[in-house]
């Protein structure tokens, strides 16, 4: 399944880099894509992954590297 999330207000390119390997290392994340001209990452998450669980990894991420950046689920 892919899910694309915005990331409101990145500024900094090394910073989605980071996000990117991060998010790509949570359990059920099979592949992660973060754009810093987008401001969009897209992820590909197995069938059976909590969805809502992963959300919620991908702010608790995004809050620590980025505590300006606002997530918002597309």
């Amino acid at each position: 399944m892919k899910k694309i999330y915005i990331l409101e207000d990145l500024d900094c390119a090394h910073c989605a880099a980071k996000i990117e390997e991060a998010v790509g290392k949570l359990d059920g994340v099979q592949s992660s894509k973060c754009t810093f001209l987008t401001q969009k990452l897209n992820i590909e998450i197995d069938d059976t992954a909590d969805i809502n669980a992963i959300t919620k990894s991908i702010k608790d991420i995004v809050a620590k590297l980025e505590p300006d950046v606002t997530v918002v689920a597309k």
